[in-house]
């Protein structure tokens, strides 16, 4: 269980995250407990007892993060909960980000690639804080729709990153600490937003923006109530941070991977460059039907989300005493699905360590392929999620190539999510197209 109240946090959060889970696994196997972030922990390795956690007995197993990341986040945020709260926001996010919704942002999102892109030209360029950039203003249209461009959004993005650095810190709350800085971030974002949501409600013409929060203003609870500012605030907050550093991580190892892969990088292009020929001869711009013909693009990315794992795990609480599997996990005991560990596994996936694209020519059998989680409380905003990646990824490999600065510091770091070491620093010019 690691040291007093700190348990196993730093060894977690300063170790390659295969290597701590590996090792207890070897010594403990499928199912052992640890500390982390002030919490005692039930670690979970196998697709059976993850199906069994996110399915088959979710009930017993509430949606929990830490109280520090609740406060972080916002408690009234869908995360959070189960029951009426929960599937009436959820069905509010999915509605947001249905296939049907997002097919109309194509030219916002590429607008903001086009952007984006040319500002990398001929310089060196952190990959993780690019893409930072890219997917919190694609998080952000989603969020507040045509209200992402008003000059209060550009506060909440200031506020968002002060709050995201404390996010994987002890959660220590005096001042001097980066919990205590992000604690107050937070705070003066929460009356940001809500300053914009009283507006917003007001607004003469009865149009709210669109986005999320015209879906969030528009919404009654299942007792036929509004919500309050708090929960929308909540809510807008959580699905910035689930959009957000995820994606931006992602991506991040999508560049790496194609940097050392130059064979994969050569077949991606041509694929988007038949694309491109298409497009140019109808003179427009990327449509939502290009996106659907981008078959091994969306492997690599596949690929890219088993070989990351980004999410390494999620947290489930127990909501009473479980037997489980001949163990008895404590009520208020934290339960962890290992998402790495599984996709790691060479049971499913022969040579785990080896990127290969091709493995997902044949679907991934029934629980072991879980990037977006599993069950009602998956991520409801996976589509936008690829989308993004898809838009990116045709314009940066037909238009620029990459070459890795100080490819001798290989290793991970968390920035929240585990990355390549520095952020990934990228030499970028323009391709020579012969």
């Amino acid at each position: 269980m690691g040291w007093p109240y700190i348990g196993e946090t730093l060894k977690l959060y300063t170790q390659n995250p295969n290597s701590f889970f590996s090792s207890r696994q070897k010594l403990y196997g499928d199912i052992f407990k640890t500390h982390i972030l002030g919490c005692p922990c039930v670690m979970i390795s196998s697709p059976e007892a993850a199906k069994v956690v996110l399915v088959t007995q979710a009930h017993l197993f509430k949606p929990t993060y830490p109280p520090s990341k609740e406060k972080m986040i916002g408690p009234e945020a869908l995360f959070f909960h189960q029951g009426p709260y929960h599937s009436m926001l959820k069905k509010l996010v999915q509605a947001s980000f249905l296939p049907s919704v997002i097919r109309e942002s194509v030219p916002e999102v590429e607008g903001i690639v086009l952007k984006l892109l040319p500002s990398w030209e001929n310089t060196t360029v952190n990959t993780l804080q690019e893409m930072k950039k890219y997917a919190f203003d694609v998080a952000v249209y989603a969020a507040f729709g045509d209200m992402s461009r008003e000059v209060e959004v550009k506060g909440i993005k200031r506020l968002y990153q002060m709050l995201e650095k404390g996010y994987n810190s002890m959660p220590l709350d005096f001042p001097g600490t980066p919990f205590h800085q992000s604690m107050k971030a937070r705070k003066v974002l929460t009356e940001t937003l809500k300053t914009l949501i009283w507006r917003r409600r007001r607004s003469e013409s009865g149009k709210h923006g669109g986005g999320l929060l015209e879906m969030l203003l528009r919404a009654k609870d299942h007792k036929f109530n509004r919500l309050t500012d708090s929960q929308i605030a909540d809510n807008i907050i959580g699905v910035i941070f689930a959009a957000h550093d995820t994606t931006a991580s992602v991506l991040t190892w999508v560049l790496k991977y194609l940097h050392d892969h130059p064979h994969l990088l050569q077949a991606v292009t041509r694929e988007q460059e038949e694309i491109r020929r298409i497009r140019t001869a109808s003179k427009r711009g990327l449509m939502w039907e290009d996106t659907r013909r981008m078959p091994l693009t969306s492997r690599v990315i596949q690929e890219t989300l088993r070989s990351a794992s980004i999410l390494s795990f999620t947290f489930r609480e127990a909501v009473q005493d479980v037997e489980f599997q001949g163990y008895l996990i404590p009520k208020g005991w934290k339960v962890l699905p290992l998402f790495r560990t599984i996709h790691h596994s060479a049971d499913f996936y022969p040579q785990p360590e080896k990127f290969d694209p091709s493995r997902f020519e044949v679907p991934p059998r029934p629980n072991t392929y879980m990037p977006f989680g599993n069950g009602v409380h998956s991520c409801p905003g996976s589509e936008l999620a690829k989308l993004e990646m898809l838009i990116l990824l045709h314009h940066l490999t037909t238009t620029y190539r990459w070459k890795v600065v100080g490819e001798e510091e290989e290793g991970i770091q968390y920035g929240p999510f585990p990355v390549p070491k520095r952020g990934l620093p990228v030499r970028v010019h323009r391709r020579k197209v012969t």
